[in-house]
């Protein structure tokens, strides 16, 4: 096995040093081999030994048995919250703290708790996952035997089949195939999501290596690149025999992808486990958290430094109290009280702290987790108006941390093909020669008409017109062999081939016009090959060197005849090659090179005599580009056998290359891309999808600013823009473009600084002189609607340092901005411009694997399930099936949650805040000594237990105006743009509420327990008194979640009367039970003791009235005087017409008119509002409701200060 052979040492004599270059000194986890290639051994276990490739096995796991915990506690403590309570619970141990471990130690046990149960379950799920996959069996060479083991064992260098439907278990070279000319088809679904087929060939060295008894022959050495994240690159070579072969992403088959239309093949393991291509690429998505978590951070510590006065304001109390003098209190010289006022003063600053430590919700992060987990999971995922049943597609939360800062979104940065469009490509123009051909009119043409109030006459399809999906071309003078009388046929020809011949599509089924499907890498493809195949050359066989056309009328009319071209070099499209082009020989012999891409870079690559037909395509591709079409150029060029050969000499060196293989290939295709013939354009449709138009003027409604970022050329992304609504003949329009005259003059004389430098001062001029003219316009009080419009070359220099504030500050100015010939770096800096310079929360939509960057630098990514994958919406926090459905997100979902999350919020901050501060009044009765007023359990259960419940279902089923309403009146989504639920002046609000109730519970408890004596005559006691404001605490603040729902139902009902009531019970129950351990005997029996008297009967009916009734007050005045929009629209909406109230109409007509007069008016909105959680009915509506029915009703004082009160609000008014 050892004589095997390596092919890096040639020269070397001995089988010993032949082996020598690849082996390596393993120290400590390094390998010292090359950086740059890795060499692997095939079919040769012992020689890779020394290398230590990792294993096969792979684990996606956060933990494991030994990590979990101090892991996943790691983890809990990241949060300031967790922290502050540990460091409560040590001190609670000291004999400085004046309440039992248990009171802080149980809470924070528990939250620790269900939260680690949490992470366990979810890495559990993982952990089954990864065993289903690591004991998946494939077939591995063994002793000339094909031998199934589970994939862990696999190890790199082994020889492995795979049969049909098979996954690949690592990423392997593939070697050979059932299929003839070594080739196979692959599945990539799992790595980019998209379904269409790939081909994959073999090198022809390796064909023979089919069975076992001749794959254990094969000893080849593979140099190649190390380990990386690339999917769509690879570089090596293959050493077979002292034969140095090059290796391409086509002998690469990827781990996760499978086998199709093949019956098995062999291959080479390369890389294994966590080193193979998919894993690398499995990282986590880039982690965000919402703007409104960040701000209750800034609330956390805003209440840690309320506590930090509150023990402040206490140690000093203690200092001045406690005295030397005071000698009934027992203190001795030895006591740590006698010492020092200082030392007083710090030990009670600590011991309150302890005391105090409840002001702080330890449950308020676990609350929201399981309030986002189950709007995510339940009403999201579950929502039927975002589900699309062509593609029997659901909306999916794939994170539920954002779910409130959809509420809050100001602007969208959409891609323009598949996002706003459908992404079901057809032909339908194309110029050939200097000649258009299409009669079809498209539906931006018709938009575009509409907006100029113009009719169009719809033209009359001709008899031999074909309609098939991808192909809407009407032109008699092309279909059907008419091309043959036109003035260029040879160039119409060449048109057609090119159609046939340079693309990657791969034909499957019957090989008839009728049955065959094209698997092709985007609708472009498939529209193009579709294209031709209508045009009389049908393309419908591939083999990895070979292309079969069956071509009609190409010699006379009606005769058909099978054409087979050889592919002999394929130069691949990329972003920034732009271009895709084959050479291909032809029966006869004659050489050609197909060449398509876009304009700017076909053009530059044209013949000197082509000036005049360039001209006329231009021209052409912008009447096309002004319908909305995509465009694409033609060209080819003859080549000369010697030229070619040289040239193809230099193109196997290049291919060969491990280092800067791209780059060289991209240099040599330069050399021979170049001085082709223009035969034409083609122009694609790609339709609207249904309901952007009306989404995005929805949208805009909502205060959202949209933008549009694509590739495609500026003429279609503007008319685009206009079928979208995105932008009107209103808006004042600022276009900055690289079409200028000086940039063109500066291009033709080819100096690439002198055109940096000409670009950058014309885009900083357009630039200032348009953000001059937009501060105009917005001084004017009815100003025009602004709109940005820039290409992708200005924008390069736009987003210099040196212009990025004026870019900035242009952009916030307009209400839309269009962005074209973009690549996907620049989505993403623009998104970075608003979210970081603007400090605006933003939302990326997008469909493609170029829109990754795009989704991944907004605040919240929306990922588009269409027809380029599935790579955007694994990269997204939220994925849905079309752009409409982001209205129902945004408008719906999002603005619910983030109302809902802000109450919730907002009422942990209150109820903490109320229960603390009583203990805080307390300590002025005590002489500031940290003496507790709550039993232990008490304080430990009030957040996990008897106040827990009810804020959960505010959180999930707050609803202030329905779904439909919600979209009716877009403009309520701007609440949460202004943040008008999280202010300080709201937290200002509620803070006062807190001290009010706490006052109200504590001094109308005490004050009335000094005269207060229980059955047998005894005064009330510490634990009678406290247990009794703790009974009221625990009313009023469960009755709160009932005057703030804007929605009451029956969980309400149900966890506000259960929490109750578990109090209750548990102090029945709590305060009966006295154990040998002394639990706290101080309140056994109280509550016996308090219920046995009509003071506790009449104080619980007093006193949470009392604390709620400053609440209903601010509630009914703010109702009245400051209104929200929302409350507007409940007033309007409130009395909906109901089918049930039908037949009450057929009752009304037999009345007499007073008689049915008065009963309209009885059925008119009175004291009682349907709509619950209201602090006072609004009786000023009254009037209007009468007059929109038609009734007379006269006029009360309250309309009269009804009416003052919104005329002093415009806004509100035109809300309403």
């Amino acid at each position: 096995m050892a004589s095997s052979g390596g092919g890096l040492s040639v020269e070397s004599s001995s089988p010993s040093l032949r082996r020598a270059p690849s082996r390596t000194v393993t120290l400590g986890r390094i390998q010292p081999q090359a950086p740059t290639y890795r060499t692997v051994f095939c079919n040769d276990r012992d020689a890779n030994l020394p290398v230590r490739f990792k294993g096969n096995s792979i684990s996606t796991t956060k933990y494991n048995v030994f990590t979990f915990l101090p892991k996943g506690l790691f983890e809990q403590f990241r949060r300031i919250a967790n922290i502050y309570f540990l460091g409560i619970s040590c001190l609670s141990m000291t004999p400085i703290s004046p309440v039992n471990p248990i009171t802080n130690v149980a809470p924070l046990s528990m939250v620790l708790l269900v939260s680690l149960i949490k992470e366990a379950f979810e890495d559990w799920k993982r952990f089954q996952n990864d065993m289903s996959i690591n004991n998946s069996t494939v077939e591995v060479l063994q002793d000339q035997q094909w031998v199934p083991i589970p994939w862990r064992k696999v190890q790199v260098g082994d020889i492995i089949k795979i049969n049909k439907d098979g996954f690949f278990p690592a990423d392997i070279l593939f070697l050979s195939s059932t299929n003839p000319d070594g080739i196979c088809y692959v599945e990539t679904a799992n790595l980019d999501g998209e379904t269409n087929l790939k081909i994959r060939k073999a090198l022809e060295r390796t064909w023979d290596y089919l069975t076992s008894e001749k794959a254990s022959e094969f000893k080849g050495e593979i140099q190649c690149e190390q380990p990386n994240n690339s999917l769509y690159t690879f570089t090596g070579n293959l050493i077979v025999e002292k034969q140095t072969i090059p290796l391409s992403p086509d002998q690469l088959l990827l781990r996760g992808c499978s086998l199709r239309n093949t019956e098995y093949i062999v291959g080479a393991v390369v890389f294994t486990g966590h080193e193979t291509k998919v894993m690398m690429n499995a990282m986590n998505i880039p982690s965000k958290r919402s703007t409104l978590e960040k701000k209750l951070d800034k609330l956390i510590i805003t209440i840690f430094c309320v506590l930090f006065i509150m023990c402040l304001i206490g140690a000093t109390g203690c200092a001045i109290v406690t005295d030397r003098d005071h000698e009934y209190l027992g203190l001795h010289k030895l006591d740590w009280e006698y010492r020092n006022r200082m030392t007083i003063a710090f030990f009670t600053f600590f011991t309150l702290i302890t005391l105090f430590s409840t002001i702080i919700p330890i449950s308020l992060y676990v609350s929201i987790e399981m309030i986002k987990f189950i709007q995510s999971t339940q009403f999201i995922n579950r929502d039927r108006h975002m589900y699309h049943a062509e593609t029997d597609t659901p909306a999916s939360a794939r994170t539920s941390n954002l779910n409130e800062e959809l509420g809050q979104v100001e602007y969208i940065f959409s891609d323009k093909t598949g996002t706003l469009t459908r992404n079901l490509m057809e032909f339908f123009k194309c110029s050939i020669g200097g000649i258009s051909y299409g009669c079809g009119i498209t539906e931006i043409e018709r938009g575009i008409a509409q907006r100029d109030g113009l009719k169009i006459q719809e033209e009359q399809r001709s008899a031999g017109a074909i309609i098939e999906k991808g192909f809407n071309f009407d032109d008699p003078r092309l279909m059907r062999g008419g091309w043959r009388n036109e003035p260029n046929p040879d160039l119409c020809k060449e048109f057609f081939r090119c159609l046939a011949i340079c693309h990657t599509v791969l034909p499957e089924g019957d090989e008839s016009p009728e049955k065959i499907f094209y698997q092709a890498a985007s609708p472009d493809e498939a529209a193009l090959v579709t294209a031709a195949k209508n045009f009389g050359f049908f393309f419908y066989r591939r083999t990895p060197t070979m292309v079969y056309v069956r071509e009609s009328h190409t010699e006379q009319m009606g005769k058909i005849q099978d054409m087979s071209y050889e592919i002999l070099n394929v130069l691949e499209f990329n972003s920034t090659r732009k271009r895709q082009s084959v050479v291909c020989r032809f029966p006869d012999g004659r050489l050609v090179l197909y060449c398509k891409g876009a304009d700017t870079v076909i053009f530059e690559r044209l013949a000197d005599s082509m000036d005049d037909v360039r001209k006329v395509t231009r021209e052409h591709l912008e009447h096309f580009g002004s319908s909305g079409l995509r465009t694409l150029c033609l060209a080819y060029k003859d080549l000369n056998p010697e030229a070619y050969n040289s040239w193809n000499e230099k193109f196997i060196q290049a291919k060969s290359a491990l280092r800067d293989r791209e780059k060289k290939l991209d240099e040599v295709a330069e050399l021979i891309e170049k001085d082709l013939i223009l035969i034409g354009s083609t122009a694609i449709e790609d339709k609207l999808q249904e309901g952007v138009p009306t989404s995005i003027e929805t949208l805009s409604r909502a205060g959202i600013k949209i933008w549009v970022l694509t590739g495609d050329k500026m003429e279609t992304a503007i008319n685009i823009a206009y079928a979208c609504n995105l932008i009107n003949n209103d808006m004042k329009q600022f276009i900055i473009s690289s079409e200028t005259d000086a940039i063109r003059e500066a291009e033709e004389r080819g100096d690439q600084v002198e055109i940096a430098r000409v670009i950058k001062e014309e885009v900083n001029k357009e630039l200032k002189k348009s953000l001059e003219e937009a501060q105009q316009y917005l001084q004017t009080v009815a100003g025009p609607k602004l709109a940005l419009v820039i290409d992708g070359k200005c924008l390069m220099y736009a987003l210099d340092p040196t212009l990025r504030i004026t870019l900035l500050s242009l952009s916030l100015n307009c209400t839309s901005v269009v962005c074209c010939r973009v690549s996907p770096l620049q989505k993403a800096q623009v998104t970075s411009l608003v979210r970081k310079g603007a400090k605006k929360i933003t939302l990326s939509i997008g469909d493609g694997a170029n829109d990754v960057s795009m989704i991944q630098a907004a605040h919240v990514g929306v990922g588009i399930s269409g027809m380029e994958g599935m790579q955007a919406v694994m990269a997204s926090d939220f994925a849905i099936a079309q752009f409409r459905f982001l209205t129902d997100l945004l408008l719906v979902h999002g603005r619910w949650s983030y109302l809902r999350i802000c109450k919730v919020v907002m009422y942990f901050f209150y109820k903490n805040l109320t229960f603390t501060l009583t203990q805080f009044w307390f300590t002025f009765r005590t002489g500031f000594s940290g003496q507790r007023f709550y039993d232990d359990w008490f304080q430990s259960l009030y957040n996990v237990f008897f106040t827990a419940l009810p804020v959960i279902v505010l959180g999930l089923f707050e609803k202030d105006v329905s779904a439909s309403l919600s979209k009716r009146y877009p403009e309520l989504y701007r609440e949460g743009i202004r943040n008008s639920f999280f202010k300080w002046r709201v937290v200002a609000v509620w803070a006062s509420s807190a001290v009010y109730q706490s006052l109200v519970c504590y001094l109308f408890v005490t004050a009335s327990a000094f005269d207060g004596k229980n059955s047998s005559g005894k005064m009330f006691g510490l634990w009678d008194v406290s247990t009794m404001v703790f009974t009221c605490l625990v009313i009023a603040v469960n009755l709160r979640i009932l005057l703030m729902s804007n929605s009451i139902t029956r969980w309400h009902h149900i966890t506000v009367l259960g929490s109750i009531l578990a109090w209750l019970v548990f102090a029945f129950v709590y305060c009966g039970i006295m154990t040998p351990r002394d639990r706290n005997e101080n309140v056994y029996f109280v509550i016996y003791v308090l219920m046995s008297t009509f003071y506790f009967y009449f104080t619980l009916l007093l006193v949470p009235v009392v604390a709620l009734l400053a609440d209903f007050i601010y509630q009914g005045v703010e109702r009245w005087f400051f209104t929200y929009d929302y409350q507007i629209v409940q007033e309007i909406h409130r009395h909906e017409p109901d089918s049930s109230n039908a037949d009450q109409l057929e009752i009304a007509n037999e009345l007499s008119p007073e008689e049915a007069r008065s009963y309209a008016i009885s059925q008119l909105p009175r004291e009682l509002s349907k709509h619950t959680g209201f602090a006072f009915d609004s009786p000023g509506y009254e009037s209007f409701f009468a007059s929109q029915l038609g009734i007379y009703a006269p006029q009360k004082a309250w309309d009269v200060a009804r009416r003052a009160s919104m005329r002093s609000r415009p806004k509100a008014s035109k809300k309403k």
